[in-house]
């Protein structure tokens, strides 16, 4: 469960990004954020994994309130949620496997264990024949599906997207739109920025819309609602 409390954030330039916003996301719900560019879609999605704090408010993700986190206590926090990013953030140098194991390995899960979980979430991306590979060596949509696979390997209840399909090829971004609504059939809650028009009026879901800080639109079954 994401719950928005009265929720401000002005950068140290003046400029104020989120202006009070208060909404909540219940537990299994998949929501789209839209809005134009510089509206404060990015600042709203960053301070769900707390890469940004909130001025004043409170958020609450997973029973935790990210505007009271201390910054040693952030690592712990960002384990039981799952963060897919535009532009993959791979490491270069570990195998499609050893990637998504590394999220397991850093709270000292055991080697069986690893093992079974890496597999499966493979399983689910269709990715288990190139688990030797490096992501230099995998095409745009492999490297979001590895990415993708690394931010559920710990079971997180909630998974945070920011642009996923950004950099992909409309084919592409559908098959990576259909691994996202199976790991929502599974229960836990997907929170996607998006700019794609098309994905988000297929694709009906909640469709949270901000602009200048504000939500000015918040619908069951929504529409993206701006041109492009």
């Amino acid at each position: 469960m994401i719950e928005m409390q009265n929720v401000y954030k002005t950068y140290p330039n003046g400029v104020k990004a989120i202006n009070g916003i208060s909404i909540k996301i219940n537990q299994g719900e998949f929501a789209y954020i839209v809005g134009p560019s510089g509206a404060g879609k990015s600042t709203f999605i960053k301070m769900m994994y707390r890469e940004e704090k909130p001025s004043s408010g409170n958020i609450i993700v997973n029973g935790a309130n990210v505007a009271k986190i201390k910054d040693s206590k952030v690592p712990i926090f960002r384990r039981h949620i799952g963060v897919v990013f535009q532009d993959f953030k791979l490491l270069p140098k570990l195998t499609v496997y050893e990637n998504i194991a590394f999220a397991l390995e850093v709270i000292e899960q055991s080697p069986e264990e690893i093992k079974k979980r890496v597999l499966e979430v493979l399983e689910l991306v269709k990715l288990k024949g190139k688990m030797d590979s490096f992501p230099d060596e995998l095409s745009g949509g492999e490297q979001q599906r590895v990415s993708i696979a690394r931010s559920i390997v710990n079971s997180p209840k909630v998974v945070i997207a920011d642009e996923p399909t950004g950099n992909l090829d409309p084919e592409t971004s559908w098959e990576i739109m259909d691994i996202f609504e199976e790991i929502n059939k599974r229960g836990t809650t997907i929170l996607m920025a998006t700019h794609n028009r098309e994905i988000v009026n297929t694709i009906r879901k909640r469709v949270i819309a901000i602009e200048n800080g504000n939500v000015v639109r918040d619908e069951v079954r929504g529409e993206y609602g701006y041109e492009g």
